[in-house]
Parts: structure tokens; sequence; C-alpha cells
């Protein structure tokens, strides 16, 4: 259920419904737009009365909704949410390039990346320490070794870093690094999401290979329920009937969760395909359709990359996407919930 106020509702006022409402075992969520505050009941509502809220003078319109997803729902928060990475926002109007190779393999090798991507217009570097892989005899990261080669790379350029975080055991190790990567094999690792939850640190959670938008979107309130509103949904495709690719990147996604979120997107092309020749073609149509960022992965060799080198750009073919990708974004969708 959601509550909208009436433009002159004085703070004293929003004080007293406020305290009614958890006198009622009812949370609250309040955003403060331009023109309306809306508050937001979490919990069971089904004993409350929607007319007599009606009837309080503060209240213009009292409003049931049927998403079992609150705090992620665009009618709580009318306006896009921005997430500030150490200084660097997403959405709202702020677009992001995040970058960097899969895996971090050595102080070279992400030093180097870093600085080229930077060059080309990336705002954050992002790097594997820790990587979940289908097959246990395949690389699995440098682990905090991994996370210090990060750090190293953001003090030399200034980056702030995103890594991938695989169990609750790992949260102090992240302690610096400025947005915590969920991976799509853990977006339903629900005390996972509920420990970072109690965090305040920047969440990327992305979409599940085989899951549905509805099941992101729950995912994100796990983290949201638990008081961190800065959370980053990611797009990285899905599995489908389809081989030629190593996923099917659903576009469509874009538009959907503008429609049900205030919650930044990012795609990310460079897993969604599998193959660097489909990162240019995917990243232009992920702009195009208002998406609020890209992660591509990048490396200073893909053919001797210890992960994923066949849907890595050189640094010479991101520079190539990223100023395209620049040249588009002026010209993107808008949200229109119409």
């Amino acid at each position: 259920m959601i509550v909208v106020l009436k433009p002159n509702t004085k703070q004293e006022q929003l004080d007293h419904l406020k305290d009614w409402l958890h006198s009622l075992n009812i949370d609250t969520h309040i955003s403060v737009g331009e023109n309306h505050t809306i508050v937001g009941l979490v919990g069971d509502t089904s004993s409350i009365d929607m007319d007599l809220i009606s009837a309080l003078d503060i209240v213009e319109t009292v409003k049931r909704i049927q998403e079992p997803f609150k705090n992620a729902n665009r009618k709580f928060h009318e306006t896009d949410a921005v997430v500030d990475v150490s200084g660097v926002k997403i959405g709202g109007g702020h677009f992001q390039i995040i970058a960097g190779p899969c895996s971090v393999e050595s102080r070279e090798q992400v030093t180097y990346i870093a600085q080229r991507v930077k060059e080309s217009g990336a705002g954050m570097l992002r790097g594997g320490a820790f990587k979940p892989r289908t097959s246990p005899y395949s690389f699995q990261g440098l682990h905090d070794e991994g996370i210090k080669l990060l750090l190293e790379a953001k003090k030399q350029t200034g980056l702030p870093i995103v890594s991938e975080i695989m169990n609750s055991e790992h949260i102090p190790l992240f302690e610096d690094v400025d947005l915590v990567q969920v991976g799509a094999r853990n977006m339903q690792n629900f005390e996972l999401l509920k420990e970072l939850g109690k965090t305040r640190k920047p969440i990327l959670l992305k979409r599940g290979l085989a899951n549905t938008i509805d099941e992101l979107l729950m995912s994100a309130e796990y983290i949201m329920a638990g008081g961190n509103e800065n959370v980053i949904l990611c797009e990285r495709g899905i599995r489908t009937f389809e081989t030629r690719t190593r996923n099917t990147l659903d576009l469509s996604a874009i538009p959907v969760l503008k429609k049900l979120t205030h919650l930044p997107i990012v795609i990310d092309p460079s897993h969604a395909g599998g193959y660097a020749y489909l990162v240019k073609p995917m990243a232009l149509a992920a702009t195009a359709a208002g998406a609020d960022g890209l992660m591509i992965e990048v490396h200073n060799d893909p053919a001797k990359a210890l992960c994923d080198g066949p849907q890595s750009l050189t640094p010479e073919a991101f520079d190539e996407v990223a100023n395209l990708v620049f040249q588009i974004r002026p010209y993107a969708c808008k949200y229109d919930e119409k």
C-alpha cells in the first residue's frame, strides 16, 4: 500500500502518521519528491482501513499494490534512484561504463587495463578476485590477493573498483571494494543478500541465467529490506534454447524494469553473448534502449586470458565501443510509463 501526501504536509503530521502505522506493526518507507511525499507501507496491510487513511487531512490518495517487492517498487519511489559509488554516480541520468578483466591475473595486467579503460571513458574498474566457475579445475581467482591488486590499480587511476563476492564470510575482505557484485549464480543466495542488506555498500545484483524479472526484483528486495537501498540491477543474459550465443541478452528487460523499479539498470553484453564480436552491437543497442550503464570485459591479451577470453575486448576495441556509446547516449530512450 502507498499513501500519497498533500504538498503542504508538515513534518510533525508525517511523524504522527508514521508513529500510528508503526503501532500497527507496519514499517514505512518515505520518498520525498518534488511535488509529493509518498509513504510506502511495508508489512501485512490487509487489516488497514484504506478509507480511514484516505479521510486524513494530509492524505491525497491511497493505493494498494499487488507486487510483492515494495522497497524496489517505482510506485514507492517515483524518481529514478542515483547510486553513489565512491563519488561516481549511476542512475537518474548518470551513465557509467564499468570495464576491466574478467579475472585479476597480475599487478601489471590489471594496472595496465585500468589505465587504458579510464583513458577511454570508463568510470569504474571491474575485476574478479573470486571466480565462480562451472568446472572445479578452472582458474578460481587470486582471492584476497586479487583485491589487493585491484586496490593498487585504484590508487594509480582513481577508478572505483567492482568485484564479485561469493559468500557472506568474505564480506570483511570487501571493506575497501567500492561496488560489491553479486553474480548470477548467487542471485538467490538469500542468506548472502540479507547480510549485504545490513551493510551500506553499493551492490551490483546480476540476474540469474534462468530467473525472471520479478525474481530479480525480489532478490533486490532482500537487500533493501535490510536497510541498504544502494542497489544496481544488472541484466547479463538468460539461458534459452539458442546455442549460437553463450546466453540470450534480454534487451526488453530494460523498459520492463524501468516501468517496475526506480533502481539503475546496467547491461553486461560480454557475458550475454559470450563472444567479442557481439559486444559492440549489444552495447550500442542497450545504450539506445535506455540502460544506465554497461559492464564490459577488457583484456590486454584475450587469447591468453585465464578466464572468458573469447568474450573480452582488447583495449583498442573497447576504445572504439566506448566512443560510439557516448555518441548514442544523448539520444537514448527515456522511461515512459505509458
